[in-house]
């Protein structure tokens, strides 16, 4: 659809596409099948022992009953929009084609013990969290607003669709991603996350737009939302905005991941149970509780799948949350010119700070104190039981494999683990 259409006038999906010439070789047909087929012949097995769920559980849970379609832009309140009306044949060919990935992405069998414990239709047992307010989208969307990269945003210019969106993931580097990239001028970004394209879709496109910066001719316009990756209709909703939308997923090793994740949480609610408590569904029997949004973010290969059916991996840029700190300037670099951008953030916009355990921006041309990320950045995180660590690790290793299958880069978790 054109920049300027509604949110509600949804096209069918384009057919998958080639993973491109860098990918590595994706097994026949015949051999995938046959996997597929072990997989599940374990998985049923295992669960018909242990009285698990089975696999129907890593499914994302249906839409309740009787709720509404998003609301296309100018239709009345109370109205549903266009998918409500016209899109069941194209809902009843994406639930088909969603069904037969979902019985093929699981490739690889889990290592013995490490069988997944999920209940059925309760897929997430706590929301994404957000630091985006109501408040603060109304401020970003107002005339006087500040949204965009930079110190200030110019009261000239136009406010534009994003050409490029931050996808994810949650607690992988995001933040840290956001404000690099927006210290290149030609880049202008809202600082706010909109969470348009999951819990905001049913406001318009209009209401999107006006969320944005004022951006000049060849300037980019920008925003991130981690949320997006693990939200099953982001994709469509995406693509149906403007299929040559660039995306940004920063990736991160899936066990770390999942500890910062809780330690964000633990800040803000004391009170609640352990990691190793919230981490499985049987710890005995070594089930892994893939319920827990914590653990589910980082089965990145799962939602990964979801993203192909409409986006080519030469529009999705995977970046790496440990070399963004480690050598934040070569994965910079990567985004710039993904962005088709001239290298102007460099190895001098950034300052080591060993206190937080992460680089801070500087402005290369000032003596200025470097501007680090506010206290929510760098926790401390709680101490976990090294066997807890270790079951998770054999849990993800199948999947991590699978995505560097799916992406092409090798991002070498496992071996990072061995080494510590």
């Amino acid at each position: 659809a054109a920049p300027g259409g509604a949110p509600g006038a949804e096209r069918p999906p384009p057919p998958p596409r080639s993973a491109g010439p860098g990918a590595l070789p994706v097994p026949p047909a015949r051999k995938l099948l046959c996997m597929c087929s072990l997989s599940l012949c374990l998985t049923y097995l295992c669960y018909s022992l242990m009285g698990g769920a089975g696999p129907a559980a890593l499914r994302s849970p249906a839409a309740p009953p009787g709720s509404a379609a998003p609301r296309s832009p100018g239709s009345p309140p109370g109205t549903a929009g266009a998918p409500a009306a016209s899109a069941a044949p194209t809902r009843a060919a994406n639930g088909s084609r969603e069904a037969a990935a979902a019985g093929a992405w699981p490739r690889t069998p889990l290592a013995p013990g490490e069988a997944i414990a999920a209940q059925s239709g309760a897929f997430e047992r706590d929301p994404q969290e957000s630091s985006t307010t109501d408040e603060e989208l109304s401020r970003a969307g107002s005339p006087g607003g500040r949204g965009g990269g930079g110190s200030t945003t110019p009261d000239y210019g136009e406010k534009r669709l994003p050409q490029a969106l931050i996808i994810g993931v949650k607690k992988g580097g995001t933040r840290a991603l956001l404000e690099a990239i927006r210290a290149h001028p030609d880049v202008r970004a809202v600082g706010t996350e909109p969470h348009f394209f999951d819990r905001n879709y049913d406001r318009g496109l209009e209401w999107y737009r006006n969320v944005m910066p004022k951006t000049l001719d060849g300037q980019i316009t920008m925003e991130k939302t981690p949320s997006y990756f693990v939200t099953n209709e982001a994709p469509r909703r995406i693509h149906s905005m403007a299929k040559d939308t660039k995306l940004i997923v920063v990736v991160r090793n899936p066990v770390t991941r999942a500890i910062s994740d809780y330690t964000q949480t633990l800040s803000k609610k004391p009170e609640i149970p352990t990691f190793e408590v919230l981490a499985f569904k049987n710890r005995t029997l070594g089930l892994i509780d893939a319920s827990w949004s914590a653990i589910r973010i980082g089965i990145y290969a799962l939602h990964l799948e979801n993203w192909l059916q409409y986006f080519p991996l030469s529009q999705i840029l995977f970046v790496s949350g440990e070399r963004l700190i480690t050598d934040p300037a070569g994965e910079m670099a990567k985004v710039q010119d993904f962005l088709g951008l001239k290298r102007i953030v460099t190895e001098k916009h950034f300052y080591f700070n060993k206190t937080k355990g992460f680089p801070c921006l500087k402005k290369p041309e000032d003596s200025s104190a470097p501007r680090c990320l506010g206290k929510s950045k760098g926790r401390t995180h709680p101490k976990i039981d090294p066997d807890v660590i270790h079951r998770l690790r054999k849990f993800y290793k199948p999947f991590n494999v699978m995505f560097y299958q799916m992406t092409g880069q090798d991002f070498k978790w496992e071996q990072e683990e061995s080494d510590k």
